[in-house]
Formats: C-alpha cells, sequence, structure tokens
C-alpha cells in the first residue's frame, strides 16, 4: 500500500499521498449503495441497496481493483469531486476532512478497530440487500441516521 505518515490523516487532502487517501476510508459502505435523485428538487434518497460486488455482510467490495471493469458507473472518489458530491454521509472521513472536521472518534484509525465503524451505526454491513436480488429501488428507501 505504501507508507502512511503519522497522523496523515489531520493533514489537508490535497497533501495526502494515494496509500493516504485510500486509508482515508472508514469502510462503511455506504458509497456503494444505490441512491434515488428527485428530477424535480433534486433531492437524494438512500437506500439499502449494495452494489452487486459489495459483500452485505462485510460492506467490502469484493472486486475493488477491478471494479470498473464490472461497473462501469462506479464513482472513484477524487480529491477534484469530493466537496462536490452531496450523498456523502456526515460520517464520511473524505467528507469530513474536506469539510476541516476531524474523524469520528469511532474512525480505525483513531479506534484501531476496523469494525467500530458497523458498531457505531455508520456502517451497513449485515444491513444491505444485493441489487441482484432487491427489485424496484423504491421500495428500499431508507434513514440511515448519520453516526458522528
Amino acid at each position: 500500500m505504501g507508507a502512511l505518515r503519522e497522523k496523515f490523516w489531520e493533514r489537508p487532502l490535497r497533501d495526502l499521498s494515494p496509500a493516504e487517501w485510500e486509508a482515508l476510508c472508514d469502510g462503511c459502505g455506504r458509497c456503494c449503495l444505490h441512491k434515488i435523485e428527485d428530477a424535480d428538487t433534486g433531492d437524494i434518497e438512500d437506500t439499502n441497496v449494495a452494489c452487486k460486488l459489495l459483500d452485505t455482510e462485510t460492506a467490502r467490495c469484493t472486486n475493488y481493483a477491478n471494479r470498473k471493469a464490472f461497473v462501469p458507473d462506479c464513482l472513484r472518489l477524487t480529491l477534484k469531486i469530493v466537496e462536490e458530491v452531496q450523498w456523502l454521509p456526515e460520517s464520511c472521513a473524505y467528507r469530513r476532512r474536506a469539510e476541516g472536521r476531524p474523524l469520528p472518534e469511532w474512525h480505525y484509525l483513531l479506534s484501531g478497530d476496523r469494525e467500530a465503524v458497523h458498531h457505531a451505526g455508520a456502517g451497513v454491513a449485515g444491513r444491505v440487500i444485493n441489487e441482484v436480488d432487491a427489485g424496484p429501488l423504491e421500495h428500499h428507501i431508507v434513514d440511515w441516521g448519520d453516526a458522528q
């Protein structure tokens, strides 16, 4: 993955190395869920429907390195777009750092526990359904709340 500097997560996003950028992800899995956008208002509704590549029990991508080959519209979160993506949850490390806020105390970089995101209620492991099995998205609208 490459060397990670001490407390790199406190640095501005633009100063992170590619390895540090990837390591900042808390593993919540919410960016891998389908959203519904209201055509009239632009409002975004969350669903509990996961991308076909998301392991619904762990909230980890089953083919992260090659995901674009299988899911062409998979969004690669970059510094250029992190502030433009309106549907990132309040708890998202990228969103929080872009807004100058610290990581939540449960973030694995602070807690040392990769599962803490799920224990805090910010992760989706075990709470989602695969898109292959879901049916109409409108039947799966949820309010995740936001674990801070």
